[in-house]
């Protein structure tokens, strides 16, 4: 699934991924392949997507999380997602 992540700079990140955590008003939840259609806002927290790797020109914005050899992390003061069809698009502060 692909996963685009906006901040009101620049991109993020542009990329595949196997799945997305995110942070949600009541508590975090977790979007996969083929996830129902949903809009959400989000909270103070990180953003964390499992994919094997991340590509160069986005790897500075991540950090690599210990706990899982492909996850990595980016942290979010407030957001909204949209997720449809696959496709993912995260406006993060």
């Amino acid at each position: 699934m692909n996963i685009k992540i906006l901040t009101p700079e620049t991109v993020i990140f542009d990329g595949e991924v196997d799945s997305v955590l995110l942070p949600g008003k009541n508590g975090d939840f977790q979007i996969m392949k083929d996830h129902i259609a949903i809009v959400s806002s989000l909270i103070n927290g990180d953003i964390r997507l499992f994919t094997n790797n991340i590509n160069d020109s986005f790897s500075k914005n991540f950090k690599k999380d210990n706990d899982a050899k492909s996850s990595y992390s980016f942290t979010i003061k407030s957001g909204v997602i949209e997720f449809s069809g696959n496709k993912g698009i995260i406006l993060a502060e």
